[in-house]
């Protein structure tokens, strides 16, 4: 690992990490690389490794806590096809006790993104996520699921786990953190581009319910009728 881990830090910027440390606020070591360098680097590591192996180090690079580590080790395990994939699904939902920023989380919830459209029955598993006396893994359920937003023609299985999804939306509604208040708008915000009727159906019961800033972002592109 501390051969992936130096390849790194050589992009490493101190004057970058210090300006990271205080927009992220997490307090984790920072090393001041950009995205797209992190892009380039896992893009690399995925050719030359097999699943096992990749899992084993996107595991490691998570443990050191370092910031751009746990995003390349994110990155590590973004792709859609994965097989086998059950070790992949495993390590990812190990990591959500740490979710602690919306950036490292962000980017695990992308990889976990993938494996759930791979095997949408893994629902089951994400469902107990919403119950979670943590903040961050509540709020997973519904960046992990994104998906269920993006479909035009959905089968109706698909359809079934969209209502599914909205029904822990209204579960988090008299949730007042933030976080929470976001994800709900997003995943909304999200969905009304491809079935809006489900959005209005859903602001016309909980809209008044929710935070003034999610109403508004949830009914983005609903011209505003929900505002």
């Amino acid at each position: 690992m501390d051969a992936y881990l130096d390849q790194i830090k050589e992009h490493a910027d101190p004057e970058r990490a210090t300006q990271m440390a205080a927009y992220h606020k997490a307090a984790r070591p920072y090393l001041g690389v950009a995205n797209p360098i992190l892009n380039d680097l896992t893009k690399a590591w995925r050719q030359d490794l097999d699943v096992a192996s990749r899992v084993q180090l996107a595991d490691d690079l998570w443990q050191t806590n370092i910031h751009e580590a746990r995003l390349a080790a994110a990155k590590l395990l973004t792709q859609a096809r994965i097989r086998p994939d059950d070790a992949v699904w495993d390590v990812l939902q190990s990591w959500l006790p740490d979710f602690d920023a919306w950036a490292v989380a962000d980017h695990a919830c992308m990889a976990m993104q993938k494996r759930l459209s791979a095997d949408p029955d893994r629902l089951i598993q994400v469902e107990g996520w919403t119950s979670s006396d943590h903040m961050w893994t509540r709020r997973a359920a519904l960046v992990a699921t994104l998906p269920w937003t993006k479909q035009n023609h959905p089968k109706p299985d698909d359809l079934d786990r969209r209502d599914r999804i909205l029904t822990w939306a209204a579960g988090y509604v008299p949730d007042r953190d933030w976080f929470i208040q976001k994800a709900i708008a997003w995943w909304l915000r999200e969905l009304s581009k491809h079935d809006p009727s489900r959005v209005v159906a859903f602001l016309q019961t909980y809209g008044d319910a929710m935070k003034p800033f999610a109403r508004k972002e949830a009914g983005k592109y609903l011209k505003d009728q929900f505002e």
